[in-house]
């Protein structure tokens, strides 16, 4: 018989096609994250759960009866499992890590491009009617030639965002990352402090989610940025102190910030969707058909594996 699985929102149909060749696959039909009580009974009733970003798999989600053996994340982020809480009650814990990196790396590079070149604000002229030709000083943004990024965190992502920024706009690269880097991939200068990575033309957030990094960008972490400096954000929202981050482009002492991803997500804060120089994102990072096929079929391959009795690909 085949093992009983729980899907929390549909993937794509190449992936649910292989789900349900090796399992009785059962799907939530809505969008929505799990609450806590679906939680709670997907762990009691089924043999496996593959739930997604903000799932509540908080600790008290294991207090009650578990059935479930192995949670296999569909993403590389997995902030939203207490994996300490899971593994005490005998689950396995596994992610899709790789599947994700360079589309990720693609959307910080398009949201440095976007803010520094006022392409949002320029689009909204435009389809506003307002846009009465060119001039010589209309809309004059920052030219990325030749600037400096600061990444924070330098993994997979972290690099490939490094890869495009040298390789692609001639940008010097300074990095902050909590133990040392052998090889960035590209020429790199890797600082002693946060501070010193902040102290850049843009700054790039590449930072995994989680307690460790909880409000690593403070008001303190801003506050060493330039005021003509831009701020992007593409790991997780809860990195930021987003009303840090909000009353330092409110007081202009930086010049702008392009954000995929929010603090409290899907609520986006009235300041920055009013601000002109915020280019805003709705979680876009994967968001490919090949990337989230990628992703789903890593999950696939974690599941296989526990059920096989193989060692897993992907543990965290």
């Amino acid at each position: 018989m085949k093992p009983t699985l729980h899907v929390s929102r549909r993937l794509p149909e190449r992936v649910m096609a292989e789900l349900d060749r090796d399992f009785a696959v059962t799907c939530r039909d809505t969008t929505l994250p799990m609450d806590l009580t679906e939680v709670r009974a997907a762990l009691a009733g089924f043999d496996a759960l593959l739930p997604t970003l903000g799932d509540a798999l908080r600790a008290e989600a294991f207090a009650g009866p578990v059935r479930a053996r192995i949670l296999a994340n569909f993403g590389v982020g997995y902030n939203h499992i207490d994996t300490v809480a899971a593994r005490a009650v005998g689950l396995e814990v596994t992610n899709t890590p790789g599947a994700v990196t360079e589309a990720t790396a693609d959307i910080a590079l398009a949201l440095m491009l976007m803010t520094a070149r006022r392409a949002g604000e320029g689009e909204r002229m435009l389809r506003a009617r307002r846009w009465t030709g060119w001039h010589p000083t209309q809309m004059l943004g920052m030219h990325l030639g030749g600037r400096t990024v600061g990444i924070i965190g330098m993994g997979r992502i972290g690099k490939a965002i490094a890869r495009r920024a040298h390789l692609g706009l001639g940008m010097s690269v300074r990095f902050y990352n909590r133990s040392p880097v052998a090889d960035a991939g590209v020429p790199a200068t890797q600082v002693a402090t946060l501070a010193e990575a902040m102290a850049s033309d843009v700054v790039v957030v590449a930072v995994p989610g989680g307690k460790a990094t909880h409000h690593l960008i403070d008001a303190a972490a801003i506050a060493a940025m330039p005021a003509h400096a831009i701020f992007v954000n593409i790991a997780r929202g809860d990195v930021v102190e987003e009303a840090a981050l909000v009353a330092a482009l409110t007081a202009g002492r930086i010049a702008g910030a392009g954000l995929d991803v929010y603090e409290f997500e899907p609520r986006v804060p009235e300041a920055l969707i009013g601000m002109e120089n915020v280019t805003l994102l709705p979680h876009l990072g994967t968001n490919a058909l090949e990337v989230r096929e990628a992703m789903g079929m890593m999950a696939v391959e974690n599941l296989r594996a526990f059920f096989g009795g193989w060692p897993v690909p992907n543990p965290v």
